[in-house]
């Protein structure tokens, strides 16, 4: 009897024993691969399961019943997810999505394929939604600030008293670098004259920049690199409300306001903000450092998905801006002779995105715009106005198969200016290019990925342009990725572009122009490359490190320049464009250094750029002056700290090596800023922030105006003219 008893337990225990499993598993971050220690794997059923991995990621399951089929992970700072059970594995591998979407699963909108960032062979590198955040209450009435702080980014000041700001990038000249609203090119010609730099961010969910030659994506003008503003849309179906009022010590107001919400297969976002700006004479020279501005700004956004393969997005902006400076007593009203400079502009812009998915692996897509911009300028007294009317249309085809995304694709770009009566010797014109691309990004292998790009390009006034681009992607091993890209580009000339003057006393102000000769004025050709190499690591510690260094170079064929004609007026001598008896040429290295522990975030950047005429084409072999208002070093950082409630932050920015014209050599000078928030229950925020704390200005080096005050010269601006700062925000979002 004891024989048989023991006869059965042990066959009870074989048949037990089979229909249990023993499972190794390993859970890993999904887009760093590193381990996720601490994370908790259960079953989903009861009885419940489970285990926690331990510092390699790594956990043990034992006696897991046969009949259970999936596991729930859980970890903090990741989203919880369900897995199947594979069988046939020694280590099952399970990756967890980190929860801060805006960090680590940024979708890159620029290059049509909607793909991750760490997925592109191209570098892009993204400001995201926390970083349009806190600058919506930083500096609520313009991106100039968050885009400055990177240090391959320049910002320059364009005019000593109307406040006008350009974008360098690579240390050319603001021309070179183009600007893109949601994908779109709205900001050419005369529209990208003034104000691009005026978009509130508040309503805005990232910018992407992608630094070199990028013409092959969106036509001509992204020699020096390109920059997309990335508007929000709606994500819950509950109501987003967020309004912030914003006082600077430059007399400076602002009143925004955005809502937001999804309605089903509908959604709306709004957006509207006001500022208004007193003039102000820092120096007490008599000049308006910060000029008077009266900026209205709304900007509606529909969208639509009918079904869950189409969707339909259409988009109203509008702004109107008064904007005055020059001779403090001549806008008051007391010295109604002197120099004064006015500005009165108006900007309308509608546009649409439709695309349609025929498949899982096929995606349409229509979008395009349509604005009129509408700008009257007094200058020195002199009338100039004038009108564009502007469309943009593209069409294209996403496929995807295999490891490839291939996307093919037409659009049109036209651009008509009219003047109306007044004082400049400007005529109208109405430019039309018509180009078509293809763009493969093709996964080679887990370690090598490739996009190749061809665009061509008509232009009904100066030609054709063919321009090849060929990225690569190499993953030598965790934690490196590099990439390499080399592309070409070209530039339209176009008289209302953010030129910065050939030469010395060169003046751009509209009365002074004449017009293109397009029989003599060729367009400008460029070559570039950039190479990126990136380490991004996790350590056990929580000590999060991403480092990035680049090395880029790019090459202009006869650039474009302003110069004196031979003719005149009783403003002195005309300003005509040519293209220039020289090349030019950029090399430089950039270092990005972004540290995170705990509660505290570092930001480091260096950016060495050498930036001059290339000689041997020059009738003077031995001209290689340096460009211009083009700093050869920038160092930039940022310290940050957080917690529940308080955020504090000082940011450091060192500019240096810069030359003027002929090459004389400018002073360095460090600018100083710190920022310090409180926020209570995700509802009020209260910002206080100080820009240059310790007061550097141009004025401290050298007279910034000269010449009486009905007719003024102004020295080239290299360096702050407002000086410090002082702000004081409070948002509150519902």
């Amino acid at each position: 009897m004891k024989n048989i008893f023991f006869v059965g337990l042990c066959l009870l225990t074989i048949v037990s024993a089979f229909g249990q499993t023993n499972l190794v598993i390993r859970v890993e971050d999904s887009l760093t691969h590193e381990p996720v220690i601490a994370a908790t794997i259960r079953t989903v059923t009861k009885p419940v399961i489970g285990a926690v991995t331990d510092v390699n990621g790594i956990a043990r399951i034992t006696n897991l019943s046969a009949d259970v089929k999936t596991l729930t992970v859980s970890a903090v700072g990741y989203t919880t997810g369900q897995f199947p059970i594979t069988t046939g594995r020694d280590t099952l591998v399970f990756r967890l999505k980190p929860e801060v979407e805006a960090i680590n699963e940024v979708t890159v909108t620029a290059t049509r394929t909607n793909s991750r960032i760490e997925d592109l062979p191209i570098k892009v590198e993204v400001l995201g939604q926390e970083d349009m955040d806190e600058e919506s209450a930083v500096v609520p009435g313009n991106v100039s600030s968050i885009l400055g702080d990177i240090s391959i980014i320049h910002i320059q000041r364009t005019s000593a008293v109307n406040g006008n700001q350009a974008i360098r990038m690579q240390g050319l000249d603001p021309k070179y670098t183009q600007i893109l609203r949601d994908g779109l090119p709205l900001y050419e010609g005369f529209s990208g004259n003034l104000g691009v730099l005026q978009i509130p961010p508040l309503d805005l969910k990232q910018v992407e920049i992608i630094k070199g030659s990028v013409s092959t994506l969106y036509g001509g003008g992204a020699i020096g690199g390109m920059i997309n503003i990335v508007s929000k849309s709606p994500t819950s179906e509950k109501p987003t409300f967020t309004a912030l009022i914003n006082h600077s010590g430059l007399k400076e107001n602002n009143l925004n306001a955005y809502y937001s919400q999804r309605y089903g297969k509908t959604g709306l976002t709004l957006f509207s903000g006001y500022t208004n700006q007193a003039a102000v004479d820092v120096t007490g020279d008599g000049y308006t450092d910060s000029p008077q501005i009266k900026q209205f700004n709304f900007h509606p956004k529909f969208f639509y998905n009918p079904t869950d393969h189409t969707r339909v997005n259409i988009g109203y902006a509008f702004t109107q801006e008064h904007r005055e400076g020059g001779y403090l007593p001549a806008l008051e009203g007391t010295e109604p002779n002197a120099y004064r400079n006015i500005t009165d502009l108006q900007r309308h812009t509608v546009d649409f995105d439709a695309s349609h998915n025929t498949s899982e692996n096929n995606s349409l897509t229509l979008k395009g715009a349509v604005s009129t911009f509408h700008r009257q300028n007094t200058d020195y007294r002199k009338l100039s106005d004038g009108r564009q009317s502007s469309i943009y249309l593209e069409g294209n085809d996403l496929v995807r198969f295999g490891k490839h995304q291939l996307i093919a694709g037409a659009n049109l770009t036209i651009e008509a200016f009219r003047k109306n009566p007044d004082s400049t010797r400007l005529v109208d014109y109405t430019y039309q290019t018509i180009g078509g691309f293809v763009q493969d990004d093709w996964q080679v292998g887990e370690k090598v990925a490739l996009q190749a790009g061809l665009r061509f390009d008509h232009h009904n006034t100066f030609g054709n342009f063919l321009l090849p681009r060929l990225s690569v992607k190499l993953k030598p091993a965790d934690p490196w990725t590099v990439r390499l890209s080399v592309g070409t580009g070209y530039k339209t000339p176009n008289l209302f572009v953010n030129q910065t003057p050939g030469a010395l006393n060169v003046s751009l102000i509209f009365p002074r122009l004449l017009p293109i000769d397009v029989a003599t004025v060729k367009a400008e050709k460029s070559v570039g490359a950039n190479m990126d190499i990136a380490y991004t690591k996790t350590f056990e510690s929580g000590l999060s490190v991403q480092v990035d260094q680049a090395f880029y170079y790019t090459y202009v064929n006869s650039p474009v320049v302003s110069a004196f004609a031979s003719t005149s007026s009783n403003l002195g001598a005309y300003t005509q464009l040519i293209n220039a008896p020289y090349n030019l040429f950029s090399v430089g290295t950039d270092t990005y250094v972004r540290l995170e522990y705990k509660d505290y975030e570092l930001y480091l950047g260096y950016n060495h750029t050498l930036s001059r005429r290339d000689g041997p084409s020059s009738p003077d072999p031995t001209d290689n002056s340096y460009l211009p208002l083009a700093p050869q070093d920038k160092f930039s950082t940022t310290l940050a700290w957080e917690n529940e409630h308080f955020r504090f932050g000082i940011e450091t920015a060192y500019v240096g090596t810069q030359y003027l014209y002929n090459n004389q050599k400018v002073a360095n000078y460090w600018f100083f800023a710190g920022a310090a928030e409180y926020h209570y229950n995700d509802h009020w925020r209260l910002v206080l922030n100080a820009e240059n704390l310790f007061n550097v200005r141009q004025a401290n080096y050298e007279t910034v105006v000269s010449g009486p005050i009905t007719q003024p010269t102004f020295r080239p601006i290299w360096a702050p003219l407002e000086g410090r700062i002082v702000n004081l925000a409070l948002k509150f979002t519902l």
